[in-house]
């Protein structure tokens, strides 16, 4: 039985995340899932399509899942088993900052959150979600699947040049790592997927707003919108060359 191709966003219910959901719903025509950790199914999905008059809402799939537990995130992997699919596109984007600007700023209850969301997430969506990728056992999609992780520039070893952000540089750069990892072994496994990194750029989002008023470069803000569609697009056109790679926004990639 052939599979049926989706997309997959996780989590998917604010900033970049939401934006770039909208964007697959309003630029495609495969089912999305997204996962969110509200109460209600109903009051997300109508948050998540309220712009996107034009788009058929059954196309829009919740997954309740909590990035901190990993029973609810095994929990929300068997319940989209319950049919026969495969991912196309998968977005993990999982990420809080705690800008320590020096030792003194380091806080352990931090350090752990930002470990947590930033790394042991990211993995644990591997450990449970993978399964739907295409391997050499399944059968296979008429494109490259990609597996995504959004890092960041900032976790590059050699393009530190001036310090700060402790646990957020250290745990993106963790990233990274998994990223090359996982992507070695799709390659064992002749899976018909990729797993690469994006770094979006300085996004206006929570996670960013404590350097908006402060920050010098302003204009190189991106609104979530733009974000997406610019890291959707780099992601599109990355082939078996750009494997286990980690790209930026203008498609250049970052170095480790």
């Amino acid at each position: 039985m052939a599979p049926n191709p989706f997309i997959f966003v996780a989590p998917a219910s604010r900033g970049l995340s939401l934006a770039l959901t909208r964007h697959f719903l309003r630029t495609t025509d495969l089912p999305v899932y997204a996962t969110h950790r509200s109460d209600s199914d109903s009051s997300m999905k109508d948050h998540i399509m309220k712009p996107l008059s034009d788009v058929d809402p059954a196309r829009l799939h919740l997954l309740h899942l909590d990035l901190t537990s990993e029973s609810s995130i095994s929990s929300a992997a068997d319940a989209l088993s319950t049919s026969i699919h495969a991912e196309s596109t998968s977005f993990c984007t999982g990420g809080i900052l705690h800008p320590e600007k020096q030792p003194l700023d380091l806080d352990l209850e931090k350090i752990t959150a930002s470990f947590q969301i930033n790394v042991i997430s990211h993995l644990l969506l591997i450990k449970h979600f993978s399964r739907f990728l295409p391997s050499a056992q399944k059968p296979q999609l008429q494109t490259l699947a990609k597996w995504v992780h959004v890092s960041a520039r900032v976790g590059s070893i050699s393009d530190n040049a001036r310090g700060g952000w402790y646990s957020y540089r250290s745990s993106k750069a963790a990233l990274n790592q998994v990223v090359k990892t996982f992507d070695l072994q799709l390659q064992m496994n002749r899976s018909q997927a990729i797993c690469v990194g994006v770094h979006p750029g300085t996004v206006k989002t929570d996670l960013s707003k404590d350097f908006w008023s402060s920050s010098s470069k302003k204009d190189s803000f991106f609104e979530p919108e733009d974000a997406a569609e610019k890291m959707v697009n780099v992601v599109r056109t990355l082939g078996i060359d750009q494997r286990g790679k980690v790209w930026d926004w203008a498609g250049k990639q970052v170095p480790w």
